[in-house]
């Protein structure tokens, strides 16, 4: 049986910094929700973190949006995630799982946690931070956790079995959520629904190859990658 993204039960959130693109997937009734990180706003030309968020809620005001912080020390990432909180009801706050030394913030999140920030734990990649992760959050607060399956499997590592066990450990935290982040293919979003992942997280070029490829016949698929090899070569005016 042939599948679309929209027979899909997993939760599709778009993963960009361009803020025509995010604005468009926004628009878009497929897409729930989405995400942000530090090295996406820079590969957009972004220099000022506030007014681009700021200016971004000002039209996304209902899906959820999350904003990592992006100070290296403990104390100012509370104080920054504080402040993103702040902005808009539907913010989440991303919290890296250590900082760049490899300290935790597990008692960082446990604090925003206590105090009610809806938060999305990133950077993940093993069962012992999801657990970790599990311990800190509080029940009745919101929460993302998102493990990098792509950054898995790109060790060889099949990330399916450990995101069937990542939702095991969550089971107890019925306001936590799930999410298959770092996608690296249309497939990807296909495994992110199977394993049982609540939400995953798909880079705008990927969303767009999905929304135009999955469901198509394989062999019309077939015919169109000869046509492609076809015109190239009579472009390139190969002789032999």
């Amino acid at each position: 049986m042939k599948r679309t993204l929209k027979d899909l039960q997993v939760k599709i959130f778009a993963d960009g910094a361009d803020k025509a693109g995010m604005l468009k997937l926004n628009a878009d009734p497929l897409i729930q929700g989405l995400t942000t990180n530090p090295s996406l706003m820079r590969k957009a030309g972004l220099t000022d973190f506030e007014a681009f968020a700021r200016d971004i809620l000002q039209t996304i005001t209902v899906k959820p949006l999350s904003l990592e912080v992006f100070s290296d020390e403990f104390p100012e990432m509370k104080r920054q995630g504080l402040k993103i909180n702040g902005w808009a009801n539907n913010v989440y706050v991303k919290i890296p799982i250590t900082n760049s030394r490899g300290e935790s913030a597990l008692p960082l999140i446990k604090e925003l946690a206590s105090e009610g920030v809806k938060l999305n734990v990133t950077a993940l990649l093993t069962l012992d931070q999801v657990q970790g992760v599990a311990n800190a959050l509080h029940a009745q607060a919101p929460a993302v956790v998102s493990v990098f399956a792509g950054r898995i499997a790109d060790t060889g590592v099949d990330p399916v079995g450990i995101m069937t066990e990542s939702k095991k450990i969550l089971a107890g935290l019925p306001q936590a959520e799930l999410l298959w982040a770092s996608v690296r293919e249309v497939l990807n979003i296909f495994q992110a629904n199977d394993c049982g992942s609540h939400i995953v997280t798909v880079p705008h070029d990927i969303l767009a190859k999905g929304v135009k490829m999955c469901g198509m016949d394989l062999g019309e698929l077939s015919l169109d990658t000869v046509k492609m090899f076809a015109a190239d070569a009579a472009a390139a005016g190969f002789k032999l």
